[in-house]
């Protein structure tokens, strides 16, 4: 009996300093959308286990890739290492940035830009040498610096995923529900740093369409993507390009053939929905250690829309066993590359793989 008593003791204890302690966030209510079944183009397939893997198990969290002018894949990895790897298997650390390297491109100059989570917008010479772009617009510091894509002027565009929570922080994002985020852009012949749109839940991916006439955005936590327009009569304007996906959007990348490619870390998750209309249960649930929060499922995603944001084609892993929390989709060279948050390979499959592309 005494054991038993000292039993409750612990956890009326430990239950009332949890009611009583601070949540670290001030969540808002939000009604999310009822979801879509997933139908048609996007009914499960497992395609993606046709994917090669590279770099397997040599590889801690490659989030995005890059490839250069001679096939060599580069990609930022958990420990802040550039990691590139080379057409022959061989894998070397190239350099580390110090941060954690998110999203990366290469600009004309041969430069790799990396949208680094903690040191902000980067560049890196291909002697290795890294100077930073940009680390605040407006005033407020980037604490979560995510995608970067570069227009045909050489303009940078990238997206710090939140102003308030850091990138070990994320799921704490998610709950706050509040609009932290921000697209953003950089003009290298002045050094200027513009903000495009503010008040994005968690702006992340981001590419500009070939024709230089927009931008796509993703709006992680609410399930859905924007255009922001740079030409035209709507310039300067932002409108939803589509809503109410399958799952949480990660980074995106078009193609040669004007299609974009959005990434998929998990699929949307019941238990999430049901809090959002509940800001004091997030609230308590963000006091929780991160082992009892609701997890994401393991599962890989890839879904190809066209200029009109129809969807073209979808990629899957069901059990995310072959690739799994997909973050990022690089097309080139006739081959589609996906990278991982916290995955130890590099995936290549072949646009002759999928059906209805035909190779294009």
């Amino acid at each position: 009996m005494k054991w038993l008593m000292a039993g409750l003791l612990v956890v009326f204890v430990l239950l009332g300093g949890l009611l009583l302690a601070k949540s670290p966030v001030d969540a808002l209510a939000w009604l999310p959308p009822a979801p879509e079944p997933m139908t048609d183009l996007l009914a499960p397939n497992e395609r993606l286990g046709e994917a090669e893997l590279l770099a397997l198990g040599q590889v801690y969290g490659p989030e995005d890739t890059a490839v250069s002018a001679e096939g060599v894949v580069f990609t930022g990895t958990q420990d802040g290492y550039i990691v590139r790897v080379f057409p022959d298997g061989r894998v070397e650390n190239w350099l580390s940035t110090g941060g954690r390297p998110l999203g990366l491109v290469f600009d004309l100059s041969g430069n790799l830009i990396v949208a680094d989570a903690w040191k902000g917008l980067l560049s890196i010479t291909p002697d290795g040498d890294i100077s930073v772009l940009a680390a605040e617009a407006e005033g407020i510091p980037f604490r979560f610096t995510d995608d970067v894509d570069i227009a045909g002027d050489g303009r940078i565009y990238f997206t710090d995923a939140s102003s308030r929570f850091q990138q070990p922080d994320y799921q704490l994002d998610l709950l706050e529900m509040r609009p932290h985020g921000r697209l953003l852009r950089y003009t290298p012949e002045t050094g200027e740093t513009e903000v495009l749109l503010n008040k994005l839940h968690f702006a992340n991916g981001v590419a500009v369409a070939p024709d230089d006439d927009y931008v796509l955005v993703n709006e992680t936590w609410k399930y859905r993507i924007h255009r922001y327009w740079i030409k035209g009569p709507k310039a300067g304007q932002a409108e939803v390009f589509v809503d109410n996906l399958p799952g949480f959007p990660d980074n995106l990348a078009v193609d040669e053939n004007g299609r974009f490619w959005v990434a998929f870390p998990t699929l949307r998750n019941a238990s999430i929905d049901s809090l959002h209309p509940l800001p004091w249960l997030k609230e308590l649930v963000a006091k929780l250690p991160q082992a009892l929060q609701p997890k994401p499922q393991e599962y890989g995603l890839v879904v190809a829309f066209d200029r009109n944001g129809k969807v073209i084609t979808s990629l899957h892993d069901t059990r995310g066993q072959h690739l799994q929390e997909i973050t990022s989709v690089n097309p080139h060279g006739g081959h589609l590359y996906f990278g991982s948050l916290h995955n130890d390979r590099i995936g290549r499959l072949t646009l002759q793989a999928i059906p209805g592309l035909g190779g294009q």
